[in-house]
């Protein structure tokens, strides 16, 4: 996945410690010592997987809400449901997920946790991410929909995010809701104090189709244009979705490098619309694909990301030129590895050794595409052989290697089942989905 879209066939990788120290042809790489050698013949290596924005918690309630409105779901199911989530409930959803996300080849992932936002919940939600052995960053939820007030919540945060400071495998970040239903003067506030911990911060902004007139009625402004004001956009600006921009919008973000997680899966899902994709990345914009939670997206698949992020280009500029599987492929390791500011995303020398291995074999894979369409197109979850974070194996054979699956599952189900009896929400969703 480096600039020149180099494939080795057949390659090899040699790591030592967290980091690669070697890629090329198996004949020139043949002669390194090593503790262990994986025979990976008719498997393409790749680098990891990383989901550049998620709701992790939301794996409690997989698929509820199915065909509602937007505007309907978010207010009158997501957020009553996060309201009352245990500590115990999320903590056996995040591990789930994780879990999941692990067997599917996602190394890393950045999630906007708003299930339980005081400090004993969500350092279990990022005890529960490592547990599995991704990295990445847990995004505290903040904002009007919180019960604290809004100061006494910045104030929590940093001492939450002082318990996985900058340079953690897993650090926290605040995470003001959405930008369109906050105050400016908060989200403000919650950006200086990423700044000063020296960590990133997330949001989700212009997602649905009324937001940016919403917020130009409040404010006399369009919502990108006031980030871009108040010097908020940048590098350590990862927000999620970026739908409704307008051109000028778009060149803001690009020329300010702002991370912008695509979620092909949830924008079809909810039927959102379709990202400014080529204009985004033409401008500059950091971007990489995001789950978006299994409610919003049923599965941690990132073949389906890739896969549909393609379609919904080409199905909007009735253009098959317009994207294709070697960009799917970026976006989903490199593109996501950058969003994030991790040195990974690229097998070279020196980077993380964040890579999975997915098998290139078959009857749906037979005759077999071209490598890259192999991967970005063909393959499926199902055919990740191995996952490795750091080095780390922590997928192989067909489970993960650093925690019980069997129990996770078994505490995943019982959890999940409390939640939705306690809520009766059998009785509560959309008859069309029963």
């Amino acid at each position: 996945m480096d600039d020149q879209a180099k494939i080795f066939e057949p390659g090899a990788v040699a790591i030592h410690g967290s980091r690669i120290v070697a890629v090329g042809e198996v004949a020139d790489l043949i002669h390194l010592p090593a503790k262990r050698t994986i025979d990976c013949s008719g498997s393409a290596v790749i680098p990891g997987f990383v989901s550049a924005h998620d709701h992790l918690f939301q794996n409690a309630a997989r698929g509820l809400g199915e065909g509602l409105d937007f505007r309907v779901w978010l207010p009158d199911f997501m957020m009553p449901l996060a309201a009352t989530m245990t500590k115990e409930e999320v903590t056996a959803a995040v591990t789930m997920a994780s879990i999941e996300q692990a067997r599917s080849g996602t190394t890393a992932v950045l999630d906007h946790h708003y299930a339980g936002t005081d400090l004993e919940t969500t350092t279990a939600v990022a005890d529960a991410v490592e547990s599995v052995g991704l990295r990445g960053a847990i995004g505290l939820g903040l904002g009007r929909e919180q019960p604290y007030p809004l100061e006494e919540q910045l104030t929590r945060a940093a001492e939450t995010i002082d318990t996985r400071p900058a340079g953690s495998k897993v650090e926290i970040w605040p995470a003001p809701g959405d930008i369109i239903y906050n105050d400016q003067d908060f989200i403000v506030s919650a950006v200086e104090l990423a700044r000063s911990k020296g960590i990133g911060w997330h949001t989700h902004c212009s997602q649905y189709k009324t937001d940016p007139d919403v917020y130009m009625e409040e404010h006399g402004i369009r919502p990108v244009n006031w980030l871009d004001e108040a010097g908020l956009l940048g590098p350590d600006a990862h927000i999620a979705h970026m739908i409704f921009l307008d051109a000028e919008e778009v060149a803001l973000a690009g020329e300010s490098n702002t991370g912008i997680a695509y979620c092909p899966v949830s924008h079809g899902i909810f039927g959102l619309g379709t990202m400014k994709l080529r204009g985004l990345l033409e401008a500059g914009a950091s971007i990489g694909l995001g789950y978006d939670g299994a409610v919003a997206g049923f599965r941690n698949d990132m073949f389906e990301q890739m896969k549909l992020a393609v379609m919904i280009q080409r199905l909007q500029s009735m253009d098959p030129t317009k994207s294709g599987p070697r960009e799917a492929l970026e976006l989903a390791t490199r593109g996501g590895a950058e969003f994030l500011g991790l040195e990974a995303g690229i097998l070279r020398p020196g980077l993380l050794a964040d890579m999975a291995v997915v098998s290139l074999q078959g009857a749906h894979m037979t005759p077999r595409p071209a490598p890259i369409p192999a991967v970005a197109y063909t393959a499926r979850s199902s055919d990740v052989e191995m996952t490795l974070v750091g080095g780390e194996i922590i997928f192989e054979n067909g489970r993960c290697t650093k925690l019980d699956e069997d129990l996770a599952m078994e505490e995943a189900h019982a959890r999940s089942s409390e939640l939705l009896d306690r809520l009766n929400l059998s009785s509560e969703i959309d008859p069309r989905i029963q």
